[in-house]
């Protein structure tokens, strides 16, 4: 840590997300915005020779302000961004307002055509870097959608993708079969509370937020074939999930949104996993009440949700109690597990008493080898191991009454204020230190 960063440990008090994000884009957005404010009224005065035309300049001018609005919002969203990105859309843009400034300098003979053409001269040349993670070189892929900035790197056995520029992991692939370490292998308690020993058919597993397919390559290496279906709203990230994370084929992997697909079909399934967490926060359309109730639609009798929380709040109010309360409202059963290590929660969610049951029995037998290789044994022992551990961490939740709807689902408060406790976290430590030390003290270890 460098001596910049005492700026931070100072400045990082309750709601700093919230703050820093509103002055960011204050000092990013208002001065452009300011700007492309006195377009129209510049307009309307350099064109105006007299009185009485003025009203049909100042129509057309609005007409085309209009026109360019909705130029601005469509062809962005549905045409440049998912064909060429973000970076270079701004740059389109950029340009032909840079080349509508320079037509009219030249044309009006004014020296300001000068300097128009040298800024979008630069601009060409210098304004466009494919590489956003400039201080890593080690990337396999590194690319955008419409939805995500995507990273794939090697680590080892390890396949990684991350859809956060500084940290973070999405999806894991191990070359070499084993646990992940990783929140997986607590969801992977859902499908032995939902029976899964009990089946004379496939155990059939929807995930909503597929990724790279992690969780369904997890289960069908530790339990076994499974009817599995994802549902992935990113196309791109469901291309790399074959082409790098080796995802079986016959996995079907639906490009949808989660909620609209639950809405779009009448199938039940044993395991429903809801892992739709992107970085800091879930889409509201799936944390209401009125989602959850859709998901519990969807299961067979005995069946499990299983909910993977990405930002583990420990304050009253929390993203997590919100969560927690929403689904408690809709299910009978709820138990929760920290993951070890890391930020996340596991939540399981059922109207089948006998869920924990199952849980506990499976996580005391013993591995019997009848036939099978070491290898398959030496999984089933993991697996057994794995879920004695979680048996151990599940804690039934107590609900409250903190209910989000599909009218009222404040999700992205919620998760800064996570990231805010977190942050605070990180930086308490220093502050300790410039407590009984001094800013010496601070400084002799930064």
């Amino acid at each position: 840590m460098d001596r910049s960063h005492t700026v931070i440990i100072f400045a990082v008090n309750t709601n700093f997300l919230v703050i820093a994000a509103f002055t960011a884009c204050m000092i990013i957005f208002v001065y452009p915005l300011f700007l492309l404010g006195t377009v129209t009224p510049s307009l309307a005065k350099y064109t105006m020779d007299s009185l009485e035309d003025n009203a049909s300049i100042v129509g057309r001018l609005g007409a085309f302000n209009t026109i360019g609005s909705i130029i601005g919002t469509f062809v962005p969203t549905f045409v440049s961004i998912p064909a060429v990105g973000t970076s270079v859309t701004f740059l389109i843009f950029a340009g032909i307002l840079l080349v509508l400034a320079l037509i009219y300098f030249v044309g009006r003979g004014r020296p300001e055509a000068v300097m128009t053409g040298l800024i979008f001269v630069i601009c060409v040349v210098f304004g466009h870097n494919t590489a956003f993670a400039f201080w890593q070189d080690d990337l396999t892929v590194e690319d955008e959608s419409i939805y995500n900035y995507l990273q794939v790197y090697e680590t080892g056995n390890r396949v990684v993708l991350s859809t956060n520029v500084l940290f973070g992991v999405q999806s894991v692939y191990l070359r070499e079969e084993g646990l992940t370490g990783l929140y997986y292998d607590y969801a992977m308690a859902a499908p032995v509370m939902a029976g899964y020993e009990e089946k004379d058919a496939p155990m059939k597993v929807l995930i909503l937020g597929m990724g790279t397919g992690t969780y369904a390559t997890q289960c069908n290496r530790y339990f076994g074939d499974m009817d599995i279906t994802g549902v992935e709203i990113d196309q791109k990230i469901t291309d790399l999930a074959h082409e790098y994370f080796e995802l079986d084929d016959g996995i079907e992997v639906i490009t949808y949104d989660g909620r609209a697909y639950l809405n779009a079909i009448d199938g039940t399934y044993d395991v429903i996993m809801v892992d739709a967490y992107q970085d800091i926060t879930i889409p509201f359309q799936m944390s209401s009440v009125e989602f959850f109730s859709m998901v519990r639609d969807h299961l067979n009798p005995g069946g499990v949700m299983v909910v993977n929380m990405n930002m583990r709040g420990q304050s009253e109010g929390s993203i997590n109690n919100y969560l927690a309360d929403t689904i408690a409202s809709v299910f009978n059963q709820v138990y929760t597990v920290d993951v070890g290590g890391s930020t996340n929660r596991e939540l399981f969610a059922s109207n089948d008493p006998g869920m924990v049951d199952r849980l506990r029995d499976y996580a005391g037998t013993s591995v019997v080898q009848s036939g099978g290789s070491d290898e398959s044994v030496l999984r089933e022992e993991e697996l057994i191991s794995m879920m004695g551990y979680v048996y151990s961490q599940l804690e039934e939740y107590k609900a409250g009454d903190l209910i989000m709807t599909d009218d009222k689902a404040p999700v992205e408060l919620l998760g800064m204020r996570v990231i805010d406790e977190i942050i605070g976290d990180e930086v308490a430590q220093y502050k300790s230190i410039y407590r009984e030390r001094g800013i010496g003290g601070l400084l002799e270890i930064l």
